[in-house]
């Protein structure tokens, strides 16, 4: 009977410190303060917001009508995020690298096609060809390459179709 009253023993002591051990690695992952820094919990507070594709006006290829492109990137959240590293990539594969911007909480950033001054409110891809076409979408992924949100437009998509990840 002892022998059984060790082992009982054993298996508690183990099963005790199995369970401490997953309670204190559990907090780190469920506070928010992982690698994602674009997410809390399972929602990550970096979306896809307005898209203007088809540059308005003549579409004569000048760095005007390249800029009347883009694609709002927006922070749901309370606190900023850093986008560095983040991409925002169309259907055709085309890709645009955040380089380092601290996305205030509560905040947007354009995403223009054509070139310019980057800003915190504004940033430019450099092309000298159209990105957005009038059937098209765009991803938005982080820094791990995680798909945060996409949007999808075009006939039979409807105008601005959300397909987050949830």
């Amino acid at each position: 009977m002892s022998a059984s009253l060790n082992t009982r023993r054993v298996v508690a002591t183990l099963v005790a410190s199995v369970a401490a051990l997953a309670s204190a690695a559990l907090p780190a992952a469920a506070d928010g303060h992982g690698r994602d820094h674009g997410s809390t919990g399972k929602h990550s507070t970096i979306t896809i917001g307005k898209v203007q594709y088809d540059s308005p006006g003549r579409s004569d290829r000048s760095n005007r009508s390249l800029n009347g492109e883009w694609v709002e990137v927006k922070n749901t959240g309370k606190r900023s995020v850093e986008l560095r590293g983040y991409t925002l990539t169309d259907k055709q594969g085309n890709r645009y690298r955040f380089r380092g911007l601290l996305l205030g909480g509560h905040s947007t950033v354009k995403v223009h096609t054509g070139k310019g001054r980057n800003t915190l409110r504004d940033v430019y891809q450099d092309r000298t060809n159209y990105v957005w076409d009038q059937r098209d979408s765009a991803t938005l992924r982080n820094e791990h390459g995680r798909i945060l949100d996409s949007k999808n437009w075009g006939p039979g998509k409807g105008r601005g179709t959300h397909h987050g990840e949830r």
